[in-house]
């Protein structure tokens, strides 16, 4: 038997016990998931376009029309296969796509005064039974004697590892933490998607077999990276983004004042007590902070507040989102910053600095009760990891690559947010697959 160099390091599966009372468990989905007839009836509207500009406004390029024909005549199986075929995490992409900016906003009936083919729960309707009655289109290819390291459990790495094994080629995860699935597990707002949802996808992904996901195990740490270079033939890196960001003011490490992604980790992954907050305070203005938003609200905080330093009209997130947070009672602070934290034991009160309509500071504060704080200003680049490897390249923590994650530097590859600087998952997932025909190009096969 062949010497495994990482004999001593930890080797799980993807199965992770969540606890039933987790901090996501109240919510139920946002958009309900179609019926048998409601899907045929809905992709009866389709047009077909031959242009398909849903399909070009797709990451992954899925063929939209001929997915949805196959709804509408029965074939569901064939369905399935079509979208799994361009994105293996068509699963997840159903419901976190933010589709409103893409195929959906691409449809023509837009241009035509009707509702848009809802591609996206279409998608979720076909994916949902593919995964639920274990459909199977996928066997790994001949062996190929390569074996390629992949760093992060994401979608990214994910979808690069499955496409790479369809060629032949074994592939090893390292992944720090004790789930897989990265943002998709540990940080979509559940109304979208819940964690053992996200958990069922990867084991199904991991049934084609001969991907071995080592959690608990951090590259640079616990296996360096030279190692893995001259242990695999080819190394893939999409570990994605680092900690939360923070602002640098008085009183911001009181208890209470939280990073926004960390926050919304516990809340998916473990019970989160709320009982004791009253007012809480969103520091941001992007797709993050409306995350919290709706899920602070959703579980039942009574007075829930944006912060952001800009207008609404000049807010990064999705106006969608924050129209349905509004439904649910959100408040807002425009043109404002946090400049203090105050608070005995905890944060009680954050101190604002009014801001002009150059964000400059106007000199005038106001005073805001706040029983907890979510930072939602963004997450630190994680590339500088690879900074010691000579020929790559970083720009900002963002690790440069060619169009298909060729870093420069023999056997590197990167894809998702460490490419990209905090794309969607369906950027990830494109990003993931074009390395993977990059590095099986790069072995001659």
């Amino acid at each position: 038997m062949a010497h495994d160099p990482h004999a001593a390091l930890p080797r799980r599966t993807a199965a992770t016990a969540l606890p039933e009372d987790r901090g996501e468990s109240p919510f139920s989905d946002y958009k309900v998931a179609y019926t048998p007839t409601q899907a045929v009836a809905e992709a009866n509207r389709c047009l077909f376009c031959s242009d398909a500009p849903c399909m070009n406004a797709c990451p992954t390029h899925i063929d939209v029309a001929q997915f949805i024909r196959k709804i509408g005549s029965g074939n569901d199986r064939g369905s399935a296969k079509t979208i799994l075929d361009a994105n293996i995490l068509g699963m997840s992409c159903a419901r976190v796509c933010p589709v409103e900016t893409l195929c959906v906003g691409a449809c023509v009936y837009n241009t035509l005064g009707h509702p848009p083919i809802q591609i996206g729960r279409l998608q979720r309707y076909v994916t949902d039974r593919a995964l639920h009655e274990n459909w199977q289109f996928y066997k790994a290819g001949p062996d190929s004697g390569k074996k390629v390291a992949l760093i992060g459990a994401g979608p990214a790495s994910l979808a690069c590892a499955h496409n790479l094994r369809r060629f032949g080629h074994a592939c090893t995860i390292f992944e720090k933490r004790e789930v897989v699935g990265g943002l998709n597990t540990t940080g979509v707002a559940p109304y979208k998607m819940k964690s053992d949802a996200s958990l069922h996808e990867v084991e199904w992904l991991l049934q084609i077999g001969g991907i071995d996901v080592r959690t608990g195990v951090e590259a640079g740490r616990d296996i360096t990276l030279e190692q893995l270079e001259a242990e695999y033939d080819a190394v893939f890196f999409g570990a994605g983004l680092g900690a939360d960001s923070r602002l640098g003011v008085a009183g911001e490490d009181l208890p209470g004042v939280d990073g926004a992604v960390a926050w919304i980790e516990r809340m998916k992954l473990a019970p989160v007590d709320l009982s004791g907050v009253r007012h809480a305070l969103v520091i941001g203005g992007g797709n993050t902070a409306m995350d919290c938003m709706r899920e602070l609200l959703g579980l039942k905080v009574p007075n829930v507040t944006l912060v952001y330093r800009g207008t609404q009209a000049g807010m990064p997130g999705y106006a969608h989102e924050w129209k349905a947070a509004q439904v649910l009672g959100a408040k807002a602070h425009w043109q404002a910053v946090p400049v203090a934290f105050e608070g005995q034991g905890r944060v009680q009160r954050a101190v604002l600095g009014l801001l002009d309509a150059n964000k400059q500071p106007t000199g005038e504060r106001v005073t805001v009760d706040a029983d907890l704080v979510l930072m939602a200003i963004g997450q630190g680049k994680i590339g500088d990891m690879l900074a010691s490897l000579s020929g790559i390249r970083i720009a900002k923590g963002v690790v440069q690559a060619d169009e298909r994650g060729y870093t420069g530097r023999p056997k590197w590859y990167v894809g998702g947010d460490a490419r990209n600087g905090g794309k969607e998952v369906v950027n990830a997932a494109a990003e993931g697959q074009q390395a993977a025909h990059a590095i099986h190009e790069s072995f001659g096969k």
